[in-house]
């Protein structure tokens, strides 16, 4: 029976950083819809990725547009506190320093995420379908950033089975694809408006989300396929950090104690401002001076109760001001200048790495930033025929991954951004250091797969292993990944243990002759292993028991 066979919807889940969404789509009927309605919000694609806790944490209270922003009341003063929600957890699996991820008020991030996935299952998702087995019916593809490493997959998939929407650790019903790697599937039905959509075209894929930023480079192959011609690379420089710079902006107008007391006690006003700022400041601003009109950004009606936390010369100045400031071009400029000018290295890295390319397209919320889209256009115009956003930029990833899920075999071949190898347990040899010896031995690392190696999907590494000591009786294969081209030894800077795999070796009177096959599958997003017993045929295999904590 064909894994297919049961499926009878498909369910893309784009959970971001600061927002998600999901689409869907009947597999005998597969045109996609994209949610839209949403609890306390209708005719959006997005709801913000937060929550809204009891003081215990134990229950939600609520999520999404409900747990963050709150229009302020004037009559509201500086005794009455907001209780402050949880967001931006996700990005407690990037690979940043601990100093850039949230202070979740003591909650572990891996309970939030499981928390807002059960969310959206149990109040939009499953009373779709109340005729069908949801864990049995039902293909999740959810998406993640390019930059994701194999750990931080693992715990998406940990969470997802704790909020039910798995029946099992490893369900095949649930499937992982990046972010770039959707945007791309959908881009794929716009690159006909422009006749490029031809046998062997290349076409890149910027998708500027609000925490991170994604880029790939795919090329069309027969059959409507696509190919990873390079790297997929990215970063957190996406829309949110644009409010970043203006959160610093007002830090030196009001003062930094000021709006630490407005997050602390009155969050929601705290993001009701920053929406404002939003809405009437970064998405309108094109970086045309000429058509540029200084803005006021009034502190009164958009934050009231910051009033009595600004003190000294600040509270001098802005009493002088009524309470008004007047952002100019350049201010604003500012705020946008140090986050594109990392998405235009981005794109400029990711350029020279896939060779000639006719097409760009920018996908995801920021990108619906004017003023993104022209520096963009203006640095690489010269270079890239095309440069465009498709229509509803923001629902592209989403609409992807069900693009993925209806047909899984679309992507044929991913370059590698790790190199792959397991431990193997070596003669010390001269040269060696001295302190890397197991008794007379040493363990190094071989390699099986080296980064920026194209694989095909489902394409197989194999190693040929042997015991250690003759009277063996069990072994633990240990697999290691490095961003690293190459490595000599486990614990080098940048190495990291991947997974074990123990199996039984029986027969010890045959010694070292006792063959075991290893082998590394790439297939969709997750890496399987198995290992095979030459001698007696048994076969042991996994898709890693990551260690998650």
């Amino acid at each position: 029976m064909s894994l297919d066979d049961d499926i009878r919807v498909v369910l893309g889940i784009d959970f971001g950083t600061t927002y998600s969404g999901f689409a869907y789509s009947n597999k005998a009927n597969p045109e996609i819809t994209t949610n839209e309605t949403w609890v306390d919000l209708i005719g959006q694609y997005k709801v913000n990725t937060a929550l809204q806790y009891d003081h215990s944490f134990t229950k939600v209270e609520a999520w999404g547009y409900q747990a963050l922003a709150k229009k302020p009341s004037r009559r509201q003063s500086a005794a009455s506190n907001d209780s402050k929600p949880i967001e931006l957890f996700k990005l407690h699996l990037g690979d940043i320093p601990d100093s850039e991820k949230p202070l979740l008020q003591g909650l572990d991030y891996k309970k939030a995420i499981t928390d807002y996935l059960r969310e959206i299952a149990k109040d939009t998702i499953q009373i779709r379908w109340p005729n069908i087995n949801f864990m049995n019916n039902v293909r999740i593809v959810l998406t993640v950033p390019a930059e994701f490493t194999e750990k931080a997959k693992g715990i998406m998939r940990e969470c997802a089975f704790k909020a039910d929407l798995i029946n099992t650790l490893q369900s095949v019903h649930l499937q992982f694809t990046t972010e770039p790697e959707a945007a791309a599937l959908y881009c794929m039905k716009v690159l006909g408006e422009y006749f490029l959509n031809s046998v062997g075209t290349s076409f890149l894929i910027c998708d500027c989300g609000g925490g991170t930023v994604d880029l790939t480079t795919r090329k069309i192959l027969i059959g409507n396929n696509l190919s990873e011609v390079t790297e997929r690379t990215g970063d957190f420089c996406g829309g949110t950090y644009v409010d970043q710079e203006f959160v610093k902006y007002l830090r030196r107008k009001v003062g930094s104690t000021a709006v630490d007391l407005l997050k602390e006690k009155h969050y929601g006003q705290y993001q009701y401002m920053i929406q404002q700022f939003c809405k009437y400041v970064k998405m309108p601003f094109t970086g045309n001076k000429s058509n540029f009109r200084s803005i006021e950004f009034d502190l009164g009606e958009n934050c009231p109760v910051i009033k009595q936390y600004v003190q000294g010369r600040e509270r001098s100045f802005l009493e002088e001001e009524e309470w008004i400031l007047e952002l100019d071009f350049e201010i604003v400029q500012s705020m946008f200048d140090p986050v594109i000018g990392k998405i235009i290295r981005l794109i400029r890295n990711q350029l020279n790495s896939g060779g000639n390319c006719p097409a760009m397209f920018l996908v995801g919320g920021f990108s619906e930033s004017k003023y993104l889209q022209s520096r963009v256009k203006e640095e690489f115009e010269s270079r890239v025929g095309i440069i465009a956003v498709p229509r509803q930029p923001i629902t592209a990833i989403v609409r992807g991954a069900v693009e993925y899920g209806l047909k899984i075999d679309t992507i044929k071949t991913r370059v590698l951004k790790y190199t792959y190898g397991v431990r193997v347990c070596r003669e010390w040899a001269l040269g060696d250091p001295s302190e890397r010896k197991v008794k007379d031995r040493i363990y190094k690392f071989s390699e099986m797969a080296k980064r920026g190696t194209r694989v095909d999907v489902d394409q197989g590494f194999s190693k040929s292993l042997v015991p250690v000591y003759e009277n063996q009786t069990s072994m633990e294969i240990k697999t290691y990944v490095t961003r690293e081209y190459s490595a000599t030894y486990c614990d080098e800077p940048g190495m990291h243990l991947l997974g074990t795999l123990k199996i039984d070796l029986p027969d010890p009177h045959l010694g070292f002759n006792r063959k075991v096959m290893y082998t590394l599958t790439f297939g969709g997003m997750e890496i399987s292993v198995i290992a095979k017993n030459t001698t007696n045929g048994n076969i042991y295999n996994t898709t890693f028991t990551l260690d998650l904590d």
